[in-house]
């Protein structure tokens, strides 16, 4: 089956479905109900140019879904604040600019965790090294290492935990759809939770597409070795944005193999969700994206079987709904 072009996050004791520019964030709240909410990310009608070019749109995509990324997380933990820590008389403007700088602050950290840090580790190595390609390779191992020991640590914490168990359901959701299930609790439940066009995959070709494009720096400044490298973490995150986009849609033995490493590092970043989880997940997929229409387009359920469900709709959210 073609790509359902859903996507999502797991939040606190939630869940975020995206589908083109409508997002919906889907809570289970300590009184146990689900909150729904729903929202446009910009003005319907015809994307601007710079989300149409292969590369550039990716960079953008990848901004746009940190930005969202935060926002929705911290919608979820709004839930969960205790009343004394709550900030009374926050405005939305505050909140953005909180959000901003948020995202900022996280990218920075991350560019030098990930990035900066293998170089001056690698640095060390150069008097005993004197490929340039080796040093780009020993440097690119390094990257993947910090990264693989990042994912071990966090997911020793207990919130952590949690938060991969909704990342479960979340995929499972998706996949269940694309393998032309209706999707009930029941069908959920045994699909797979790995799936190749998540961001965990994503991060994981951001560490390797690095590895070639740093091979190709030249220059015997340091300075400018640290520079270069900062500016082509753009570049890289829009080639990677483009191989997983790439791999959502195709079957491809080769896409595949490409694809294992990251799905197999997903056994780590999920964990198997229990039910009530998996209500959430289908909460938030029903906010956003006609399940039943795409199954029927898809051939998987003929139009006896949609009007049948059409039918039987009647599931109501319960929260708020904009």
């Amino acid at each position: 089956m073609k790509s359902s072009g859903i996507g999502g996050q797991a939040v606190i004791e939630g869940i975020m479905m995206k589908n083109g520019d409508k997002y919906a964030v889907a809570v289970r709240k300590p009184d146990n109900k689900i909150e729904v909410e729903v929202r446009e990310l910009g003005k319907a009608g015809k994307q601007p140019i710079f989300k149409r070019v292969p590369i550039i749109r990716g960079i953008f995509n990848f901004i746009e879904s940190l930005v969202l990324g935060m926002k929705t997380l911290t919608f979820s933990a709004s839930f969960y604040e205790e009343e004394e820590e709550k900030k009374p008389g926050r405005t939305e403007k505050a909140e953005s600019i909180f959000m901003g700088l948020t995202v900022v602050c996280s990218v920075a950290f991350a560019v030098a965790i990930f990035m900066v840090l293998p170089y001056f580790i690698t640095e060390r190595l150069r008097p005993y090294v004197v490929s340039t390609t080796l040093m780009a390779i020993i440097e690119g191992c390094i990257r993947i290492a910090i990264f693989l020991l990042y994912i071990v640590l966090i997911t020793l914490m207990k919130d952590i935990q949690r938060v991969f168990m909704y990342h479960g359901a979340e995929h499972k959701c998706i996949n269940c759809v694309e393998s032309g299930l209706p999707l009930t609790v029941e069908n959920v439940r045994i699909s797979s939770r790995q799936h190749k066009r998540c961001g965990t995959s994503f991060l994981l070709i951001v560490m390797v597409i690095s590895v070639i494009f740093f091979i190709f720096i030249r220059t015997s400044s340091p300075v400018w070795r640290v520079v270069i490298r900062l500016l082509l973490v753009p570049v890289i995150a829009g080639v990677s944005y483009e191989f997983i986009r790439l791999a959502g849609n195709s079957d491809s033995k080769i896409v595949n193999i490409l694809s294992m490493p990251g799905m197999l590092l997903q056994r780590m970043t999920t964990r198997e969700p229990d039910d009530s989880m998996i209500e959430v997940a289908i909460c938030a997929v029903e906010a956003v994206f006609d399940w039943k229409q795409y199954l029927a387009e898809e051939g998987k359920i003929t139009k006896e079987e949609l009007a049948q469900l059409r039918a039987e709709e009647g599931f109501e959210f319960i929260g708020d709904e904009e």
